[in-house]
């Protein structure tokens, strides 16, 4: 639960925090939002650790830091004792890519993780075997790309079904071990399995699940063989991240992928089993629907002990999918799981009596047993000492590799998984090699856009050059080269789209630097510097401050991190020939909102056609989806298969869509003080270059439209305070439009939206003229101008908006349907009933009403209290003794203190009014189930209706008082007169 070095440039913040087994997250946005989850063990590793003599990360005296070592002694040690009983075990790590669960279990450096953990202490136990015992460990990998396993082994692996032992790999090889060393070597070469694997797939390996099966057998020589058997299943799964955000982005194609579907199939089965858990009544638990459901069957519903870790990132940045990552682990905690000793007596009674009962079928069964029986002939021992002499085969090649190493230059592979880098080494020997496809090369690569002879290593005199082929690319320190390059120690070349390798130079040249440094985000923030992207590219919070802004960083991140993606995108446009061409572009880099704040800046990426000119532009969720459906359908090219699908599977493909091309500010502060304004006003492009220039009129009017002249220009924009304001846009050209320019059956629409309109609006499209004519115009009208909406037009600007039509596209609207027009006409700004888009407009109706009866009773009191001050005079004149003066006098008086004892209720009574419609204003609907909203509704219903109630009573209530007042007031005049 450490932030990783990108969220921390990213000036990420913790939202986590743990007490017992309690973990609580908040919501970045909303710091008083917390949620809290509870879960048998709770992991503290993001603060509060230090770094001891061998490199292991140990408690800096905090009770709260959980190590590697804490980890093993509660989960590895149960994963253990589970295995020597007889049980079978499985421990799932499951979170998003780069939150930590590849570190716990396989681990990094001095911290080792639960895999090799576990696995060295069960040959730590079997190696102190008794002599009528007898232990078998044997291990296999397994990795799972694309929903396949056939991909991993030439002549391809299929998952079986046993009646007896369930599903299970057909053809995987489980390799005998009896000592840690041989187990530590089995993995590393997975490793560069693993890693080749990722190379000639094109796959990222934070998309594939990685299982290691080890089978634990305990064979007791008493007076009959006892045999105990058990299987550990220890899965790192594959990176948990949603496409979230494209749900938002309404992308045609969904997210269903084989590469997400493991992971969706696994929440659809832990979520069956926790309703059967509940008592629920549940058809069909969908097993089957995927490779890693299959292979996990009984680790999730029958017959294993089975441990989830749930990684998480603590960093703001990943509040979504951490939040999603701790609900999931939830809902994991009401599974119930059972599981059985499997033990197995030889006797002979026992076989005489299975004899007995299968001598009907015993051609049948001679049959099926003929391989078995061959294979139990082949004793433990023999296996084992069958897998010794592999061993001492990859210990010569190991010996012969460290020798190379000491001896030759060499390229040292880095990949963006951090446990698959350094794996691959290509040895450069004397004289020339080449580099490609090829077999007859002397280093074979595969890989997206390496050719079958894609460069030459020369290596000669001491120095090492490389020099690619016609047309291959090569990159060498972010920069393409073209012709022969001088090689120097630690430089990094870039082989085809995305092949990333560390030069090593020969031992002469090598210094004590610490290559560690140069990791996959080193190499394409490289790339982004050789390309002129940067943090200063992108801006900083304000002068006088080094660091740049949080939000900026993560765009940066999201870039370079996008890059090799988007580099690969091409290269599988280009061989499938989809003619496709894809760029990195920053949505509003150079553009602010109409107060002039810069707006959020977030990473886009543009598709053109390269023959039609075409142009798309994807969000960053909607690309990566994309992206994963190219692999698959790559794949099946690589293979052979006929890659043409139909136009509505193509993931190259998208229905053509206008295009926002630039936008300009238009200030509005002249129509505050009834002004013409008259722009040039430039469309700038997202990057701050100008696409356009619009001719833009703004002109304060009559209602009838008549055009006001200076003499009626206004000093103090609250002169017009409450009373009409109308005004007129007339769009009247656009010149320059390079969009128009770029190819042909092109056209173009302009779009502004004032106020508090509901949407925009569109002039009417205009088609393939460079400087195209508009001229129209809109009038709109604020019949009772606010003073929110004066304030608006002294300090907003109208943000004029260009887009870009195609052939083909669909227009926007034009006209003025949908929004509110008065009897001339004219379109309704400022419009109180605009906000009545909630499903309570009769509440609305209620407060405009009491705004104008307030008024009016506003106006009665000042009356009264004119009235009230004459009738004070008058009757300072009267005769203090008179005793018919006494009368009038007392109802006055009385009349005086009850409009005051009135106003006084009234205004109490609006204060509580007031305090309710702020509640209903800001309430929000939550986003935790159906359930709880269905509840929020309810009470929301409920203040609606006593808010309505108290309006209603309170109006009535200051009626009642007035009449009264102004009843007493009558009697008073009558009585008064002689």
């Amino acid at each position: 639960m450490i932030l990783i070095q990108r969220e921390k440039d990213a000036g990420s913040r913790c939202v986590i925090s743990m007490d017992s087994n309690s973990t609580s997250i908040y919501d970045p946005r909303n710091p008083g939002h917390v949620k809290t989850f509870t879960f048998d063990l709770a992991y503290w590793s993001h603060s509060g650790f230090l770094k001891d003599e061998n490199g292991m990360l140990i408690s800096a005296g905090s009770n709260t830091y959980a190590g590697q070592r804490e980890v093993f002694r509660d989960l590895g040690q149960g994963v253990l004792q589970s295995a020597w009983q007889g049980y079978n075990a499985t421990l799932l790590a499951y979170g998003q890519t780069g939150s930590g669960k590849s570190y716990s279990m396989i681990g990094y450096g001095a911290n080792r993780g639960l895999v090799p953990s576990v696995c060295e202490e069960l040959c730590k136990a079997i190696q102190s075997q008794e002599k009528n015992k007898q232990y078998q460990v044997r291990l296999a990998q397994i990795v799972i790309y694309f929903q396949d396993l056939s991909r991993l082994k030439p002549g391809g692996l299929k998952i079986r079904e046993d009646q007896q032992q369930g599903f299970y790999v057909d053809g995987l090889k489980l390799v005998p071990c009896d000592n840690y060393a041989q187990i530590e070597r089995l993995m590393d070469q997975g490793n560069k399995m693993r890693t080749t694997a990722t190379t000639t797939m094109n796959a990222s390996s934070s998309r594939s699940h990685m299982v290691i099966t080890i089978q634990f057998k305990q064979v007791i020589f008493l007076d009959e063989a006892i045999t105990k058997q058990s299987v550990i299943n220890l899965v790192d799964l594959a990176g948990s991240e949603r496409q979230k955000s494209s749900g938002s982005e309404k992308d045609r194609l969904k997210e269903g992928t084989r590469v997400n579907l493991s992971l969706t199939t696994l929440g659809n089965v832990i979520s069956a089993l926790a309703e059967v858990a509940t008592g629920k009544k549940v058809l069909h638990i969908p097993y089957r629907d995927s490779v890693l459901t299959k292979l996990l069957q009984s680790a999730l519903g029958g017959n294993s002990r089975t441990i989830m870790i749930a990684a998480l990132s603590p960093a703001d940045i990943c509040y979504e999918e951490t939040l999603s990552t701790l609900r999931y682990a939830e809902r994991c905690t009401s599974i119930i799981f059972s599981s059985l000793v499997l033990v197995h007596k030889n006797t002979l009674e026992a076989f005489k009596a299975r004899l007995d009962v299968a001598l009907g079928s015993l051609l049948r069964l001679l049959a099926e047993s003929e391989g078995r029986t061959r294979s139990a002939q082949m004793t433990w021992e023999a296996r084992l000492e069958e897998a010794r002499q592999e061993w001492e085969q990859q210990y010569s090649v190991m010996t012969q590799e460290r020798w190379m190493m000491e001896t030759f230059p060499y390229l040292l592979n880095i990949n963006e998984d951090p446990q698959l880098s350094w794996v691959l080494k290509h040895f450069i020997q004397d004289g020339t090699c080449d580099v490609g496809q090829s077999t007859s090369n002397a280093i074979i690569l595969r890989g997206l856009g390496i050719l079958d002879k894609h460069a030459t290593f020369t290596n000669a005199d001491g120095k090492v050059t490389i020099a690619p082929q016609d047309k291959c690319k090569v990159v060498v320190n972010g920069v393409t080269i073209t012709g022969e390059t001088e090689l120097q120690h630690s430089d990094r070349v870039i082989l085809g789209s995305n092949s990333t390798y560390l030069y090593v130079g020969p031992p002469a040249q090598r210094t004590e630097e610490d290559l560690s440094r140069y990791d996959y985000d080193f190499f394409q923030s490289e790339l982004a510097a050789a390309e002129g992207f940067s943090v200063d590219k992108l801006g900083t919070v304000g002068s006088g401050q080094d660091r740049a802004d949080p939000s900026v960083l993560a765009v940066f991140h999201d870039y370079i991190k996008l890059m090799p993606l988007v580099e690969e995108a091409n290269q599988m446009s280009q061989e499938l020939g989809k003619d496709l061409k894809f760029e990195l572009k920053v949505k509003n880099l150079a553009l602010s909102d109409s107060r002039g704040h810069d707006l959020q800046k977030e990473i886009t990426v543009k598709v053109t056609h390269e023959t039609t000119q075409q142009v798309w532009v994807w969000s960053k969720a909607k690309f990566i989806n994309r992206k994963f459906i190219m692999e698959e359908l790559y794949q099946r090219f690589l293979e052979g298969e006929d890659p043409a699908v139909n136009q509505d599977s193509d993931p190259f493909w998208d229905p053509v869509e206008a295009v926002h091309v630039g936008s300009a500010h238009v200030w509005l502060q002249a129509l505050a003080y009834r002004m013409r304004l008259e722009e040039r006003a430039e469309l700038l492009n997202s990057e701050g270059l100008e696409e356009a220039v619009v001719l833009i009129n703004l002109s304060s009017c009559s209602s009838d439209g008549r055009l006001f002249g200076e003499d009626e220009m206004v000093i103090d924009p609250l002169e017009l305070l409450e009373r009409r304001v109308d005004f007129q846009i007339h769009i009247a050209e656009c010149l320059g439009v390079k969009w128009l320019r770029g190819a042909v059956g092109r056209g173009i629409q302009i779009g502004y939206r004032v106020y508090d309109l509901p949407r925009c609006l569109y002039t009417k499209p205009v088609w393939e003229s460079a400087n195209p004519k508009i001229e129209e115009t809109v009038h709109f009208s604020a019949l009772n101008a606010s003073y929110d909406f004066l304030n608006y037009l002294q300090k907003n600007a109208l943000i004029v908006d260009l887009w870009g039509l195609q052939e083909g596209c669909m227009e926007m609207d034009s006209s003025l349907d949908g929004l509110l027009l008065t009897a001339e006409g004219t379109v309704v700004v400022d419009n109180p009933k605009a906000l009545t888009a909630s499903n309570v407009p009769e509440l609305y109706r209620k407060l405009l009403q009491m705004e104008q009866e307030t008024e009016l009773l506003r106006e009665l009191n000042r009356a009264l209290r004119e009235e009230n001050a004459l009738l004070k005079d008058s009757l300072k004149k009267w005769d203090t003794g008179h005793h018919e003066s006494q009368c009038p006098s007392q109802t006055l008086s009385i009349a005086c203190f009850q409009l005051a004892k009135a106003l006084k209720t009234f205004y109490q009574n609006m204060s509580v009014v007031r305090e309710q419609f702020l509640q209903l204003k800001h309430s929000r609907p939550p986003e935790d189930n159906l359930q709880v909203l269905r509840l929020f509704t309810e009470r929301q219903s409920q203040m609606i209706s006593d808010f309505g109630r108290q309006l209603e009573s309170t109006v009535d209530k200051l009626k009642s008082d007035v009449a009264l007042i102004v009843k007493k007031k009558r009697e008073y005049i009558a009585y008064s007169k002689p």
